[in-house]
């Protein structure tokens, strides 16, 4: 690999004895990770089902290495959301950021979406996480994650965090800032980032680091945390972001962020670093901030939900607790939106709150979304398709199947008790309703 030479030169002196061993380490591949999707399986038992060969990742509890041959993203339970794929660095920040059931979460810079699955399977399914990102394109594939993970209590939307400050003022418990950076961090496993490198330098993003912290400072409750995290090596980007920001804002502190596996940050003890010499993974760097002062959490009510025709005949189908969360109808469709929504007035949202499905005419049509969000205990009329049964292939290619059953009308159909999209079954033929965006190619 053609490192520029300007980088080698910033890296030697900044690892000194080190320098030599981290630039052996490009003469190795990445590894790949991926994490169970604790929402809809336990480790343990995905471990009993686990057609791959994984390994732990040893800084996330639900991280895990596997080897190329495997090629998870064709399984179909990639397609049933049991697990995100993602590089075993990323998994650190959601990891070391402390957040409790029942929080309100804002993922700041979320696209594509990986760190927000996580923290999705933190909250577990209670308090609400807001997922942003400036670009609306790249949001879409955010949503989409957030959606085949089944997470229930989300709010996706795209707006400049300088905008967002003034209308979110002291909103949130936990902040995930993933900001944008040179992504130094990544070189051997995109070697595409180079020549973004070579034609911005470090300096480019340390102003935009800066506008982005000071944003969340403004949006974070006191006794809240901010978790700063960048995939580059630049001390002008870590650190010294910390440091000023440190200065600016005396009511914060530097919490602690460590892992046998992780090396200090240089200057401020209390950061982590994480280099791909040191570990199996790519470069990354921590810092969780506490603002200081008395921390409040307001205690919502359970919310009983009720429904009109034609929505309530298929919702009594569904068994599931849901507390703190109502319906809206907007034109024809059906969601299901948390109760510490945030006034999202004159920001752009691509969803806020569960898509059940949409009214035609006088009937309801149950969404993939809402499929996702279900296990396979709560609905009335379930088909369980094993692994092997070659209709699995031909439901997720959006065929017709056919199942010997006593049913009538819409069923959720799963995979080993996990569902992959609902159909609607007459005379024992399945009309397949799996949205066409969510079929296996």
């Amino acid at each position: 690999m053609n490192l520029p030479k300007q980088f080698l030169e910033n890296m030697k002196d900044l690892l000194q004895d080190d320098y030599d061993s981290f630039l052996e380490s490009y003469n190795h591949p990445s590894f790949n990770g991926l994490r169970v999707n604790t929402l809809k399986i336990s480790v343990e038992e995905f471990l009993k089902i686990n057609p791959f060969h994984l390994t732990p990742v040893p800084w996330c509890e639900n991280g895990f290495y596997y080897e190329q041959e495997d090629n998870p993203s064709q399984h179909p339970f990639y397609y049933a959301g049991l697990y995100y794929l993602q590089e075993p660095s990323a998994m650190a920040p959601a990891s070391f950021l402390p957040i409790e059931e029942n929080d309100l979460v804002l993922d700041l810079c979320s696209a594509p979406g990986g760190k927000a699955t996580q923290i999705a399977s933190k909250l577990n399914n209670t308090g609400l996480l807001v997922s942003n990102d400036i670009s609306a394109s790249r949001q879409n594939a955010t949503l989409r994650n957030l959606e085949r993970f089944g997470v229930r209590n989300c709010c996706v939307i795209s707006d400049d965090p300088d905008r967002l400050k003034d209308r979110l003022p002291e909103t949130f418990d936990k902040i995930l800032v993933d900001a944008p950076c040179s992504g130094e961090g990544m070189f051997r496993k995109d070697s595409s980032l180079i020549r973004s490198w070579e034609e911005r330098g470090n300096d480019y993003y340390v102003p935009i680091q800066k506008e982005i912290l000071n944003a969340a400072d403004r949006m974070l409750k006191n006794g809240g945390m901010i978790m700063y995290s960048t995939c580059t090596f630049s001390t002008h980007e870590d650190e010294n972001i910390i440091s000023s920001f440190l200065n600016e804002h005396p009511d914060y502190e530097l919490l602690p962020v460590s892992h046998p596996l992780f090396s200090n940050g240089y200057g401020l003890e209390n950061c982590a670093r994480l280099f791909p010499h040191k570990l199996n993974g790519e470069g990354h760097f921590l810092a969780l901030l506490r603002k200081n002062g008395s921390a409040f959490k307001e205690n919502k009510q359970s919310c009983c939900l009720s429904y009109e025709k034609p929505v309530d005949d298929f919702m009594n189908k569904i068994k599931w607790s849901v507390n703190n969360r109502h319906i809206e109808t907007i034109k024809d469709k059906v969601l299901l939106v948390n109760n510490d929504m945030p006034d999202f007035k004159s920001i752009r949202a691509l969803r806020s709150g569960l898509l059940l499905g949409t009214v035609k005419k006088d009937s309801f049509e149950p969404s993939q979304q809402l499929a996702m969000a279900l296990k396979g205990d709560e609905f009335d009329q379930v088909i369980n398709l094993d692994i092997n049964d070659e209709r699995v292939n031909r439901y997720l290619k959006g065929e017709t199947i056919e199942y010997d059953c006593p049913y009538d009308g819409w069923v959720l159909i799963c995979i080993d008790r996990y569902p992959l999209g609902f159909g609607k079954i007459k005379n024992k033929r399945i009309k397949n309703k799996i949205d066409s965006g969510w079929r296996k190619l």
